[in-house]
């Protein structure tokens, strides 16, 4: 699909940004036929790959808690969650997606729940319900991230825990590989949030920043992914 896109960086707070910012209608024209629809069937076996990924996300909670019911926001088909469970058998997860895919991974057994529609929109009914929240590579395609962290400390109870995954931009593979970075992810990533300032966004909403991971994040498709950048820009579709 045709489109140039620019992103911004802030020079107060370093905080990048997609500018313009595509419409939700814009956002619904590029997304489709790329989660679902034409390229469904090639993405799903992708996530399936990411299986031992999802794994070890799920497994970072372990030094600090043990999880009795999750949310998983933006879980699409619900790989995450079905791959979780592996690691924590006796835990409900939840799935909430703007998609139909939601109701999907409900259907498949890889939700316990899933929830349709907004996380803003849902949290307030959702309030206090969970101990652990998870967003993985899901922030950065929000159009408003700090409304999304204000949803995550309104359905977690006292004292849950929360796990965020985004592609950093100051990253020295961002640096590196420049505007063949993979994770740019345009047109769907809006916004690109630092370990600083999303550092900042917590302790704000009465969060305190436990662990950062960085190297053992990584999913490790940067250079193929680049490669791949690379040859697009260069041949005929």
């Amino acid at each position: 699909k045709p489109g140039r896109f620019t992103l911004e960086e802030c020079r107060a707070c370093a905080h990048v940004f997609q500018n313009p910012q595509l419409t939700a209608e814009g956002l619904d024209f590029y997304y489709r036929d790329y989660y679902d629809g034409a390229d469904e069937e090639a993405m799903n076996a992708l996530l399936t790959r990411f299986r031992p990924y999802y794994a070890a996300r799920a497994e970072m909670l372990r030094p600090h808690h043990a999880p009795v019911r999750w949310l998983d926001v933006g879980t699409g088909h619900g790989h995450f969650c079905n791959a979780a469970r592996d690691v924590w058998p006796d835990t409900v997860f939840d799935g909430l997606d703007m998609s139909e895919q939601v109701v999907e991974a409900e259907r498949r057994g890889w939700t316990d729940r899933s929830y349709r529609g907004g996380f803003p929109e849902t949290a307030g009914d959702l309030a206090g319900r969970y101990d652990v929240v998870s967003m993985v590579h899901y922030l950065e395609h929000t159009p408003e991230p700090e409304a999304q962290l204000d949803a995550a400390a309104t359905v977690l109870a006292p004292g849950g825990w929360l796990l965020v995954e985004v592609p950093d931009p100051e990253s020295r593979l961002a640096d590196l590989l420049g505007v063949l970075w993979p994770p740019w992810g345009q047109p769907q990533h809006l916004h690109f949030v630092s370990v600083g300032n999303l550092r900042r966004l917590l302790r704000d909403r009465g969060f305190e920043v436990v662990e950062v991971v960085r190297g053992e994040a990584r999913i490790g498709l940067d250079f193929l992914g680049a490669a791949k950048e690379l040859v697009n820009g260069l041949v005929p579709a």
